[in-house]
C-alpha cells in the first residue's frame, strides 16, 4: 500500500493569525480539481505549572508536514514549536518543515564578547534533534546562520514585499540607509533594484539596546531617505537615525523593517520620532493594545510569498528565484 502524497499545514498558537493567510493564499494558488487545504487541527494541553503539550487531533501519517511558528517571545513559543516537531515525527509524517517566519535567538550568531552562548546555533541543533527536515524562515540577522543548520534552509527575503510597495509611493530623490555598517549589504541589495544611492548609518553603542550616536554617510540634503533593515527592537537605532537624517536635511525618513519586535518604549519613540512611516511584515503580530500609537506602521503581508515557496517545496519545484533580494 502507498500513502497519497498530501501537504498539512499547522501552526503553533503565536502563528495562528499568520497561518491562516498562508493557507488562504496556498487555496487562492490551487490549480484544477486540487482540494481546498484547511489549517490543521493542533490543540495544547496547559498543566497548572506552566508545562504544556501539543497533540494532532488528526492523523498526519505519511504527510508532509509544514509547522509554521515565529519564535517570539521566544522561549516558550520554541519549546512548543519543538515538541510539535517532535509529535509529527512521532506520529510517523513522512517531513516535517519548519516554518519560522521570524527566527528568534538570530542576533546571537557569534561569541562577540567572552563567556556568551551561541544561541543561533543552539536552536539549530534543537530544532535538528527534535527531527526537523527543513527549516523556512525570513530575513535572518546573519546570513551566514543558515550554514549552522545540517538540514536544509529556505532563507525567504522581505524584499518580495517592500520593494512593490517602495514603488508604489513614487517618491523621487530617492536615497535607501543601512541603520549601522553590518546592513550595508542588505541597502546596498535594495539600492541596486531601485537604482538608487547608498547612506550608511555609523553608530556607536553604549551597551545593547542603547545606542550612543550616530553620523551618516553618503548624501542626505533633499532626499526621500528608506532605512532597511531585518528587525526593529526597541526602535531607538531607528529612531535616533531618523532624527539625525532629518536634522541633516533629508526631506522624508522612512524605514522598512522585516520583523516588528517592539519591545519597551518602541511605540511612543515611533509615533513621537522624525519617521514619515515605518512599514513592517506580519511575521510578528503586532501588540494588541489599544493605548500602543501605530498610527505611522505599516503592514505589509509575507502569506502570500510563504505560501508560494510551501507549495514548491512540496510539489519538489526548484525556488532559486526566491532567493533573490
Amino acid at each position: 500500500m502507498q500513502f497519497e502524497h498530501r501537504m498539512e499545514v499547522f501552526a503553533c498558537r503565536s502563528s495562528r493569525g499568520f497561518a491562516e493567510k498562508v493557507v488562504e493564499a496556498i487555496n487562492q494558488r490551487r490549480e484544477g480539481d486540487e482540494p481546498l487545504l484547511n489549517l490543521g487541527a493542533l490543540e495544547v494541553s496547559q498543566f497548572s505549572d506552566g508545562e504544556f503539550q501539543p497533540a494532532f487531533t488528526e492523523s498526519v501519517r505519511g504527510a508532509m508536514v509544514f509547522i509554521i511558528s515565529s519564535t517570539f517571545p521566544p522561549a516558550d513559543n520554541l519549546m512548543e514549536l519543538l515538541l510539535t516537531i517532535d509529535a509529527a515525527k512521532r506520529a510517523s509524517a513522512s517531513k516535517v518543515i519548519a516554518v519560522m517566519p521570524y527566527f528568534g535567538w538570530a542576533r546571537q550568531d557569534r561569541k562577540d564578547r567572552p563567556r556568551v552562548s551561541i544561541g543561533a546555533k543552539l536552536v539549530a541543533n534543537l530544532l535538528r534533534a527534535a527531527g526537523a527536515d527543513r527549516v523556512m524562515t525570513c530575513d535572518l540577522h546573519a546570513d551566514q546562520i543558515q550554514g549552522f543548520f545540517d538540514i536544509p534552509v529556505d532563507h525567504v527575503y522581505a524584499s518580495h514585499v517592500f520593494i512593490p510597495y517602495i514603488k508604489s509611493l513614487g517618491l523621487k530623490d530617492l536615497s535607501i540607509a543601512a541603520p549601522d555598517m553590518g546592513g550595508a549589504k542588505r541597502a546596498n541589495a535594495y539600492a541596486r533594484d531601485l537604482a538608487c544611492p547608498v547612506i550608511i548609518a555609523h553608530k556607536s553603542r553604549e551597551k545593547a539596546n542603547v545606542v550612543a550616536s550616530i553620523t551618516a554617510i553618503g548624501e542626505v540634503e533633499g532626499r526621500n531617505i528608506i532605512i532597511v533593515d531585518d528587525m526593529v527592537d526597541t526602535a531607538g537605532t531607528l529612531t535616533k537615525a531618523a532624527d539625525v537624517l532629518m536634522e541633516k536635511g533629508a526631506a522624508s525618513v522612512r524605514a522598512c523593517c522585516t520583523h516588528a519586535v517592539l519591545s519597551g518604549p518602541a511605540y511612543e519613540r515611533i509615533a513621537s520620532s522624525a519617521l514619515t512611516e515605518l512599514i513592517v511584515t506580519d511575521t510578528i503580530p503586532l501588540s494588541d493594545d489599544p493605548a500602543k500609537d501605530k498610527s505611522k506602521i505599516k503592514v505589509v503581508s509575507m502569506a502570500g510569498t510563504f505560501a508560494h515557496i510551501i507549495r514548491r517545496v512540496y510539489n519538489y519545484l526548484p525556488i532559486s528565484t526566491e532567493f533573490v533580494f
